[in-house]
């Protein structure tokens, strides 16, 4: 049998506090967790609301930049899950240019139904809703291309989303300036204004707020670029191939046009609708020798093409559509081009719709990165309607007599012949009207090195004709005449007014370095948004190579164009 020793009272005494001293330890780690968990919650709170505060500060200061700050604000705390998406400036301005997509996408389907419903609407009433319908259709893509730039890099295609906004900005005054000839077009005009007026000033929003952030990173670098573009003789913006198909003597062209039969198209419409859609290689349509009389439109999805002629005074197309006869303006264009890359040569675009028909359109331009090379715009009001986005222009002829260049893209014209028309009886010719609507647009009209001049019919008659390079058409309209010739047939004033004091202190015109007798500067107008250049440095930002930008699609064209001074 086992001997077992018996507890005695010092055994008993220890396990008691062996159990105190486990429930302590256990009461300890309890109290700790709770503080630690507590601890935990309450970095998160605080987490919460150092992102919280953040994210306001971000979106404050990104709307500050803006001219609609309140419309800026209210749009992104709209926006679903805008809080915990926002972690950067570039992360608003994405998210502000979707909201603005969906605002477009509204807006179509709200035109789309007006015009299901056009009943008691006059032709032209009809016309502009359709036009409105193209040119929001145009703003999507526009918008859908920002938004795929902005998510991969702001700042590198910072100048592609400021051509790009600046375009859908455009195309919302476009469709409300078509119901502005007359009286009965104002009542669709007002069911329409809210949303498009909703629309530009969204988009104006995001077009500064890119502006803000992309300006302030590249000043370091525009010092260099400027240098580099100084000594160029070719832009970098049109390809060695585009500049061969510009200047070789003879084309191999993928189609022809030829009215007698001789060719693959009979017409120019004919042969744009067969061309291939979406085309990133030079598709060339050769149009010969013959007075072609039609409309032809080049949608945006005909990209890359180039029409070649045989001659400015050989190949022709020539219409005649009218405002007085029932067009919009922007649809009254003989020719209107759109798909993007666009080139063409040796030929003549017309409208022989006459002075007393008002606004008659030769030929519209809202190609992105398009390029005319010895061409001529022949018309009276309106001839060449440059619309949107980035032309350019080398060795033509323009003739007109009011606003005969007119539009809101990024168009630089270098050694062409500008000439005024004689117009009707008590009208005043008016070279130009920019039609810049936001001071954060990349747009205007540049005239380099060109002749500003009065045709024969006007030449003799000029002393009873007043002439003027232009007018502001929109409020922070910009014009700049540089290096240029000037005739007799310029008023001494210069400039001319557009209604009253409108614009005249928010418009930027300028002449720099320009020769002839109409060139003096002493008698010009007074205006605060009126200036005499003196700088070179100043003057080079109005060259291709600066104005135009991403001037590098210049080089692909073949034309033989300069980048600097």
């Amino acid at each position: 049998m086992t001997n077992l020793r018996p507890r005695t009272a010092a055994s008993k005494s220890n396990k008691r506090l062996f159990l105190v001293l486990f429930d302590r330890l256990l009461l300890l780690t309890v109290f700790v967790s709770t503080i630690t968990a507590e601890a935990t919650a309450s970095n998160r709170k605080s987490g919460s609301r150092t992102a919280t505060v953040a994210y306001h500060a971000i979106i404050k200061s990104s709307c500050g930049s803006t001219l609609y700050p309140e419309l800026c604000l209210s749009t992104l705390y709209a926006a679903p899950d805008a809080a915990s998406k926002v972690q950067t400036p570039e992360d608003v301005i994405e998210i502000a240019l979707n909201m603005t997509i969906a605002t477009v996408q509204h807006n179509y389907l709200a035109i789309k139904k007006l015009n299901s419903n056009a009943v008691g609407l006059t032709e032209r009433e009809r016309t502009a809703l359709k036009d409105c319908l193209e040119l929001v259709d145009e703003t999507l893509d526009e918008l859908n291309k920002c938004d795929g730039e902005v998510h991969e890099s702001v700042q590198k295609h910072a100048e592609d989303l400021k051509s790009l906004l600046s375009a859908a900005m455009t195309n919302q005054e476009t469709c409300l300036d078509g119901f502005s000839h007359e009286k009965a077009d104002k009542k669709v005009r007002k069911a329409l204004i809210e949303g498009q007026l909703k629309v530009f000033n969204m988009s104006s929003n995001v077009l500064a707020m890119i502006k803000n952030f992309t300006d302030t990173k590249s000043q370091a670098t525009s010092r260099k670029k400027l240098e580099e573009q100084i000594g160029m003789k070719w832009p970098e913006w049109l390809s060695a191939g585009d500049r061969r198909l510009l200047q070789a003597p003879a084309v191999v062209p993928d189609v022809t046009v030829a009215a007698d039969g001789s060719g693959n198209f009979r017409t120019v419409a004919e042969a744009v609708a067969a061309a291939p859609e979406g085309s990133t290689r030079r598709y060339v349509i050769k149009i010969k020798a013959g007075v072609y009389k039609e409309n032809v439109e080049v949608p945006k999805k005909k990209t890359s093409l180039m029409f070649v002629g045989d001659g400015r005074t050989n190949t022709i197309i020539t219409g005649s559509r009218n405002v007085v006869d029932g067009s919009t303006t922007f649809h009254s264009a003989t020719v209107a081009v759109v798909g993007d890359r666009f080139l063409a040569r040796d030929i003549t675009f017309q409208n022989t719709a006459g002075p007393s028909k008002h606004q008659a359109v030769a030929l519209r331009v809202g190609s992105d990165l398009s390029a005319f090379f010895r061409c001529d715009m022949l018309a009276y009001q309106d001839t060449l309607y440059v619309h949107s986005l980035r032309q350019f222009y080398i060795q033509c002829f323009i003739a007109g007599t009011v606003d005969f260049i007119f539009g809101n893209a990024a168009a630089v014209f270098q050694n062409c012949d500008i000439h005024a028309r004689r117009p009707n009886s008590g009208q005043k010719n008016m070279v130009t009207a920019q039609g810049r609507e936001d001071p954060n647009q990349n747009t205007g009209i540049v005239i380099q090195k060109c002749r500003i001049e009065a045709t024969s019919e006007l030449e003799a008659v000029k002393g009873s004709v007043e002439t003027y390079l232009g007018r502001p058409w929109k409020q922070y309209s910009r014009t700049i005449i540089m290096q240029s010739s000037i005739s007799d047939v310029i008023h001494g004033k210069g400039w001319f007014e557009w209604s009253g004091n409108f614009g005249l202190q928010t418009l930027f015109y300028a002449e720099y370095q320009n020769s002839g007798p109409g060139s003096g500067v002493l008698s010009r107008v007074n205006w605060g948004g009126f200036k005499v250049i003196s700088s070179a440095t100043e003057a080079q930002a109005f060259t291709a190579g600066s104005f135009i930008s991403g001037a590098s699609w210049l080089g692909s064209t073949g034309f033989p164009f300069s980048l600097g001074l």
